[in-house]
């Protein structure tokens, strides 16, 4: 679970009042990225699928490095997750409302990301509290920002062969 630094309702605040209140210029390529993610943020995003959709979507052509260093310190801020995958890929996603990041299914085959927030409900609270209290127990032996996340791999459903077919 991750936190922002500055409490600040992120939903209803401008890319600028963010990137000022996270410490960050207001740089053209910054209010981009931060707005395209907020407005994607049900997604999390690799550095090439970003780049890819900034292109296409925003018709915004952005330096690859550029990218990356910008993605870095929006994430060491506090206004990105970022997540690393088995494949060790960094994926990204928008912080929004300080909401905790969802327990999510990482296919080994097609690596496709999905959020098991919706099918996980009943257990979500107990993930949550026991992600609080892991945090809370590093935290008193010193530890800081810290954050957690679940990650489930494994062959899902359209992937794995004898599941094809099958009723599920």
């Amino acid at each position: 679970m991750s936190r922002s630094l500055p409490s600040t309702d992120t939903a209803a605040t401008s890319s600028d009042d963010l990137l000022v209140a996270h410490g960050l210029r207001r740089t053209n390529a910054a209010r981009t990225v931060v707005d395209w993610l907020r407005a994607h943020a049900d997604s999390s995003w690799t550095h090439a699928q970003l780049q890819e959709s900034l292109a296409r979507d925003a018709a915004v052509t952005m330096d690859r490095v550029t990218l990356y260093r910008l993605l870095d310190r929006l994430s060491e801020v506090g206004l990105l997750r970022c997540r690393v995958d088995a494949e060790r890929v960094r994926h990204y996603q928008a912080i929004v409302d300080d909401a905790p990041s969802a327990p999510h299914f990482e296919c080994k085959s097609c690596h496709r990301d999905l959020p098991l927030s919706g099918q996980l409900d009943k257990t979500n609270a107990e993930l949550a509290q026991a992600a609080i209290a892991a945090i809370q127990a590093l935290q008193t032996l010193g530890q800081q920002s810290l954050s957690v996340d679940l990650a489930v791999r494994g062959i899902c459903g359209d992937c794995a062969p004898a599941s094809k077919g099958m009723a599920r």
